[in-house]
């Protein structure tokens, strides 16, 4: 336990004395949104308890602790008019191992293409889209330690212009004596990304001082590649169960990307005999100028007889001049 502590402490410390901002750095930044409405309803401090679909998108050591094939959906609304999508499913091979597919969206309505010699519009239209599909393994090494690996296919395109490249989540998941759970991961670690498309070409004149040559001389400009956005997380969380009906978990999360500076999440849960939940959480704790805020949410899990279990979620969170974001999961259990 002191050695935990000794661990936080240094991240605080680091995060607030080391912090650097390198906002608007990397490519594919739906990445950051984050999936699944228990999880986002406590924060984001997930990563050491990733015990539904969404461990996916934290942890994908977690999938493993999923004893019967699920699928998990979710839906928020998100920033100026666009909708954010995500989907998962778990499927157990045996006791020790299981694996996953996940598929994160961000679309838009088209829009009307505008010019400056035609600012009313061209005639034409566009729409941008991101897409990840990815697929994971993991599994059991010991009774208390699990190991996953998430391969993502990772694709943004706007009008006839798109970006793609290949990516990597890792995770490791740690259960204590005590029933402490430590979880780490890394995330989107892979290829950097550059549009290309027909928008890219373009007519040329090699020499402008040149009295009639050709100045339609087919060309290409290259777009310039950026990183994806690496994040490192490190959690701790832990159950305390009252009369059998009684569970509340505590959750934090450390945060180190590469594109901002490091924060913080934390997070709680209240759950009355595996039926009801109350959540609560803080996003980008210690993060000067943070959009994210406070989180809350509830969700309901029932049983449907002779059927699966339905757990429906949903979670309000604060989001700076936006107000505030909401979002919904279902969750299936069969």
């Amino acid at each position: 336990m002191r050695y935990i502590r000794d661990i936080i402490l240094n991240i605080i410390i680091a995060s607030t004395v080391f912090s650097q901002t390198n906002v608007a750095t990397t490519a594919a930044s739906f990445l950051e949104i984050g999936s699944g409405a228990k999880s986002l309803s406590m924060g984001g401090a997930f990563v050491s308890v990733a015990n539904d679909v969404s461990a996916l998108y934290w942890n994908p050591a977690g999938i493993v602790n999923i004893d019967r094939l699920s699928v998990q959906f979710y839906h928020s609304p998100w920033l100026v008019e666009t909708e954010y999508y995500y989907g998962g499913i778990v499927v157990p091979l045996s006791p020790a191992d299981a694996i996953g597919f996940s598929y994160t969206s961000v679309g838009m309505d088209e829009m009307m293409v505008r010019t400056v010699e035609m600012p009313e519009g061209t005639g034409e239209k566009f729409d941008a889209s991101n897409l990840a599909m990815g697929i994971a393994y993991s599994r059991k090494l010991t009774d208390q330690f699990s190991f996953g690996v998430q391969y993502k296919y990772v694709q943004e395109k706007i009008w006839q212009m798109k970006a793609s490249a290949s990516s990597f989540d890792i995770g490791t998941l740690f259960r204590t004596t005590g029933g402490m759970r430590i979880g780490m991961s890394i995330s989107n670690f892979g290829d950097k990304m550059g549009m290309d498309g027909i928008n890219t070409a373009i007519d040329h004149d090699v020499d402008e001082t040149i009295y009639g040559n050709n100045d339609k001389i087919d060309g290409h400009m290259d777009a310039a590649k950026w990183p994806m956005p690496l994040l490192f997380r490190f959690g701790i969380s832990k159950d305390y169960t009252f009369a059998n009906i009684h569970r509340i978990t505590i959750s934090g999360d450390a945060n180190h990307p590469n594109n901002n500076v490091e924060y913080i999440n934390a997070g709680a849960e209240y759950s009355y005999n595996d039926l009801i939940s109350l959540r609560i959480g803080q996003s980008d704790i210690f993060m000067k100028d943070a959009e994210q805020g406070l989180c809350y949410g509830a969700g309901v899990n029932y049983r449907i007889p002779r059927g699966p279990r339905v757990r429906f979620d949903y979670v309000i969170r604060s989001f700076g001049v936006f107000k505030t974001i909401s979002g919904f999961s279902i969750d299936m259990t069969f």
